[in-house]
């Protein structure tokens, strides 16, 4: 299907989900949620793992790209991997 709408016209891939997430100025608390309360260190800036602590924002942003006019939405998982949660003690 995708290749027949590029066919006819370009597609628009939505956003920026760092500044759209940064804009929401999240306390270290609500990185957390219940999931993650104790945690042992810092999970602030950690915005992959919003997708399971803050799900109603996350959706509310890609629906904004949707609304937008954006016709793919990617996920929020720009940092999703063994390296980059080490940083957070996740891994």
């Amino acid at each position: 299907m995708i290749e027949k709408i590029l066919k006819e016209r370009i597609l628009v891939l939505d956003g920026a989900m760092g500044t759209m997430i940064q804009r929401l100025e999240f306390s270290d608390q609500q990185f957390r949620g219940d999931r993650f309360e104790d945690h042992p260190c810092p999970l602030v800036g950690n915005n992959d793992l919003l997708s399971i602590t803050q799900v109603d924002a996350i959706k509310n942003i890609h629906e904004e790209y949707l609304l937008a006019g954006a016709d793919i939405i990617e996920t929020n998982t720009f940092s999703s991997n063994s390296i980059a949660m080490a940083d957070y003690q996740l891994v």
